[in-house]
Parts: C-alpha cells; structure tokens; sequence
C-alpha cells in the first residue's frame, strides 16, 4: 500500500494545495464542487451532483456492505492580516485531499470486490446545516457505516498520532434583538433601556444551571447597542453561545433560556426576538465502526501511537447523521498533524504530509469493513 501511495502524492499535493488557494463559504461552494467534479471525471469516477445545492458525491464498488465516507468542503469567513476572507483553517482542505485520495487508492488496489463505498462531499459543515440537506435529500437512508476524518491541534493530539473516534459537543449559535424604547437621556422613564435589559438576560444566564454531570456552558458573546450619550436606546443585537457534550444538555439549557427570555420580556413588557443560526449534534459514536477504526489505525501506524477517543467541546455536523437515521454505524478519525496555533486561528498550519497516513487509515477502515460484514454474513450462515 505504501507504494501505491507514493504513486499518488504528488497529484494529492497538487489537489491540496489548490483547495486551499481556493476557499468559499457554506453554500457557496461552486467553484469547487466545479473543480471536484472535473478533477474526479478525469480519475475516471463518476460523480453526482446534489441537486439544489453544493457538493457532489461518487460510489464505487456495489452490493453490501454500504460504506459512506464523508468530507466537508466549506472555508471560514474570517479576518487574516487585516482583510475578512474565505479560509481553510478548520481544515477542510486536508479533509478532501484524503477523501480523494482514499478514492485513488481503493481504485489502484481494485477493491472492494464485494461492498460500495459512497464518498460524500458535503458542503456548508460550519453553518451545521450541511448534514441535514443530505439526509433530506436521502443520500445516506442506505448506509450500514459512515466515517469521517477532523485534523486535530496539538493540544488534542500530538504530529504522528490518532485517534478512532472524536466525541464533539453539541453547540447551539443564536442571535436576537430586543426591541424597547428609545427616550430622552433626561428622561428614562420614558424609555425601555436595551442595554439595562440586555444586562437582565447576562444576570439570567449566568444563572442557568443544568446536570453538572454534563459538561455545557452559555454566555453572551455579542451585544451592540447604543448611538449617542444622551440617548436611552431602544434596541440592541446580541449573540448567545451555548455547548454541552450531550444533546440532552443542549436541550436542557435550551429550555432554560427560553424561559429567561420569556421572563425578562413580562419583567420590562417588551419583546425578545431571536433564532437559531446554527445547531450542532453532540457525537453518537458506534463501537464496531469505532473498533474497525482503531484496527486501520494500529494497521498503520502501530499500537504506540493510537491514541483514547477525543472528547472536544468543539462542534461537528457530522453527528447530524446518526443522530437522524441511528441504524448508521459511524465514527470519526482524529488525525494529528502539529496542527498549531489552533482550529479556526487565522493562520493555522498543519503538517500536510499526515494526510497520507489518514488516508492509509480511511482506506483499511473501509477494506477492514468489508471484511468483518464478509465474517458475519458467513457467520450467520452457519447459525
């Protein structure tokens, strides 16, 4: 396998180095999934676009088992040296480069014989909407497993290193205004201050308080308000982060903050619009998916560098997935690669050069899977 791959590295250098020169935001991936489309036909593969969107997918392979394989395409809108861009710092770029590159190496290694192996390029991950438009659109109803692949910072997991399986938190991105009255600096009594009730909702959810066996948290990180120092305003926007490590928590502190919101509105009679801009599953991880994962890993790079599940605040939509249609057996390969300063950090790096082990790994998970669905259908044959 290391020989084949070495015949692939350097188109993969190639393909990584123009997805990163080249990011686009959630749902606005055209170019790429332009690029990934032409870049796949020329492979020889034969990829689908999803209808209505960004993103494509291919298969390979056919009958049973059904193994999807999913990568996220979507860059961060964020400032980097002073200019607010499209940017690769969650790492996407990498994510596809492996995708691809699990595709070429199932292709020279003419497998699997038995099974298909659905490879799903899903757009707009870090609005956590992504997922849920391929579930609606059917695209996983089929599938026996899933795997997934997040490069991880340092902090996490060490250059060399991996992990079979990344327990993400759930997260919850809101925004709202509060609409109250303007008025006269003189005259407060005549207004409905924004920032005095926006102080009320702080107070409230510091006084939020779920199971302390779950790791969760909410605060406020935005609040505009306010246009002059005589003016008592009427208006303000705010932002509300909310993260728990189960969906239950999330759920909880949802509840929780639904009642501050409706309680502050009856204390200073105004009202509190708000949304959920983005919502992020919690992991549900699948112990046989997980352990096929570690097997791939131990495969590659021995039993020293293998490392316990991760367990993350961070948030992924990939948990959307089982979540939704439980019967899917899924997981998600933790790969370290000295991703430094950190994920989201506008000039984050990685060594690139881990993308081919986390290829290596992706492709004996899939053979792995075959495999042990080829020993159990045999197995039951004989019950």
């Amino acid at each position: 396998m290391n020989q084949l791959l070495e015949e692939i590295t350097p188109k993969l250098k190639e393909v990584f180095t123009h997805l990163h020169q080249h990011p686009e935001i959630s749902w606005h991936e055209y170019n790429t999934t332009i690029y990934l489309q032409q870049l796949l036909q020329s492979f020889g593969f034969t990829p689908h676009l999803i209808e209505g969107s960004t993103g494509l997918y291919v298969e390979i392979g056919a009958g049973k088992p059904i193994i999807g394989l999913r990568t996220d395409i979507d860059a961060l809108w964020q400032e980097v040296d002073g200019q607010f861009q499209a940017n690769h710092s969650c790492g996407h770029d990498g994510h596809m480069t492996m995708a691809i590159g699990t595709l070429l190496l199932l292709q020279k290694l003419h497998t699997p014989e038995n099974g298909t192996i659905r490879v799903l390029f899903q757009p707009a991950e870090e609005k956590g909407q992504g997922a849920l438009y391929l579930i609606e659109q059917g695209l996983i109803d089929d599938l026996d497993y899933l795997y997934g692949v997040h490069v991880r910072p340092i902090q996490e997991l060490q250059d060399g290193t991996c992990s079979p399986a990344i327990y993400h938190g759930a997260a919850r991105l809101i925004t709202g205004t509060i609409h109250g009255k303007e008025a006269h600096g003189a005259r407060p009594h005549l207004g409905k201050n924004a920032i005095e009730i926006g102080a009320a909702l702080v107070n409230a959810l510091q006084a939020i308080h779920i199971d302390p066996m779950i790791p969760s948290s909410i605060k406020m990180t935005k609040f505009q308000s306010g246009s002059a120092a005589n003016i008592i305003p009427g208006n303000a926007e705010f932002c509300i982060d909310m993260r728990s490590q189960k969906n239950e928590g999330i759920h909880a502190l949802m509840t929780e903050l639904e009642n501050a919101i409706h309680g502050i509105e009856k204390q200073f009679t105004i009202q509190i619009e708000y949304q959920i801009d983005a919502n992020i599953a919690a992991a549900e991880v699948n112990d046989e998916a997980m352990q096929l994962m570690r097997q791939a890993i131990v495969e590659t790079i021995g039993e020293e560098n293998m490392k316990p599940p991760i367990v993350t605040p961070g948030g992924e939509d990939f948990h959307f997935y089982t979540l939704k249609c439980p019967n899917i057996k899924a997981t998600m390969l933790g790969l370290g690669c000295g991703l430094q300063p950190g994920l989201h950090h506008p000039k984050m790096t990685f060594n690139s050069a881990a993308l081919l082990t986390g290829i290596e790994i992706l492709t004996r998970t899939v053979l792995n899977t075959v495999s042990h669905e080829k020993k159990e259908v045999t197995c039951n044959d004989y019950v």
